[in-house]
C-alpha cells in the first residue's frame, strides 16, 4: 500500500490483509540499506494473528520518496509522522539495527506513538569502519559485500534459507545494490554518530524487548548491556545461532520471541 507522509509517497506492506483501526498497530522498521520484504514472514503472521501491520520501507528506500534523513532523529521524527498518517495514534514498534536505533529514538522522544518496542539486532554504539564508510558512500559494491557478509552467519552464507532455491547471501547483496547511489552509506552514517542510545534507553518508559543474535558480529550481544541496563523495563533474548539477519535466517524464531513479548 502506498501513504503520504509530508506530502512524499511511502510504500509499505500490511502482511496481506488491509489495516483495521480496530486491531493495534505493529510497525516493522528496516536497518540501514534495506527495506520492507525483510519482514515477510514476520508481517504474514502478525497480520493473520490479531495484528494491523505496517512494514515501511523508509524514506528513499525500496519505493519510498526521498531523500532519506542524515539522522536517527530524523528518521524517528519522520515515524511519528508515519503512525497518524495510516490512522493510528501509537503503535507496538519492531526496529532492526538502524531500525532499532529509531525506535529507541521515537520511543524517547514520541512516548506517546509507543505501546511496546523490541529492538533487533542492537547495541548502545554501531561504529562503522571509515574504510567501509567510504566505500558505502561511493556506492562500491565491496561495501554491500562486506555488509552481507557480517550480517550471516557461515551457515546462511552457504545454504539455508526456508524457501528452497533462494540464497540469503545473494538476496542481500541484491538489495542493497537496488538502493539509490548513497543510500547505505547515508545510513551507516547516521549510525555511527548516534551516540545517545544508552541516554534514550533511559527515557524509554514502555517494555522492551532486546532480541540479539548469538552469532552476530555487527552488534555483538554483549554490546546491547548497556541499553539493557538503562532500560526501565527490559527483556533480553538470544537466539542460538543467530546472526544480524535473524528475521530471515531464524524466521520462526524470532516470531514466536516477538509473540511471547507482545
Amino acid at each position: 500500500m502506498d501513504l503520504t507522509v509530508a506530502g512524499r509517497q511511502v510504500r509499505a506492506t500490511t502482511g496481506g490483509r488491509p489495516l483495521d483501526p480496530g486491531s493495534p498497530l505493529l510497525l516493522f522498521i528496516h536497518g540501514a540499506g534495506m527495506d520492507r520484504t525483510l519482514w515477510q514472514l514476520q508481517t504474514r503472521y502478525f497480520a493473520n494473528h490479531g495484528w494491523s501491520v505496517l512494514a515501511v520501507d523508509l524514506p528513499g528506500h525500496g519505493g519510498s520518496a526521498g531523500p532519506p534523513p542524515d539522522s536517527i532523529a530524523g528518521y524517528a521524527d519522520w515515524v511519528a509522522e508515519l503512525i497518524p498518517a495510516a490512522g493510528f495514534s501509537a503503535a507496538s514498534v519492531v526496529g532492526h539495527s538502524m531500525g532499532s536505533f529509531i525506535g529507541l529514538h521515537l520511543a524517547a522522544h514520541h512516548p506517546d506513538r509507543v505501546d511496546r518496542l523490541a529492538l533487533l539486532g542492537t547495541a548502545a554504539t554501531m561504529p562503522v569502519h571509515p574504510d567501509l564508510l567510504a566505500a558505502a558512500e561511493a556506492n562500491d559494491p565491496l561495501a554491500f559485500e562486506l555488509v552481507t557478509c557480517w550480517s550471516l552467519t557461515r551457515r546462511s552464507q552457504l545454504g539455508g534459507h526456508q524457501t528452497p532455491g533462494l540464497w540469503m547471501s545473494g538476496e542481500s547483496v541484491r538489495l542493497l545494490e537496488h538502493m539509490p547511489a548513497g543510500v547505505l552509506g547515508n545510513d551507516l552514517q547516521a549510525c555511527n554518530s548516534y551516540g545517545v542510545a544508552a541516554a534514550a534507553a533511559a527515557e524509554v518508559t514502555c517494555p522492551t524487548l532486546l532480541l540479539l543474535g548469538e552469532l552476530d558480529i555487527m552488534t555483538r550481544p554483549s554490546a546491547a548491556r548497556p541499553l539493557a541496563a538503562a532500560l526501565q523495563d527490559a527483556t533480553t533474548v538470544i537466539l542460538p545461532g543467530a546472526g544480524h539477519l535473524m528475521m530471515i535466517e531464524q524466521p520462526d524464531p524470532v516470531i514466536d520471541s516477538l509473540a511471547d513479548f507482545l
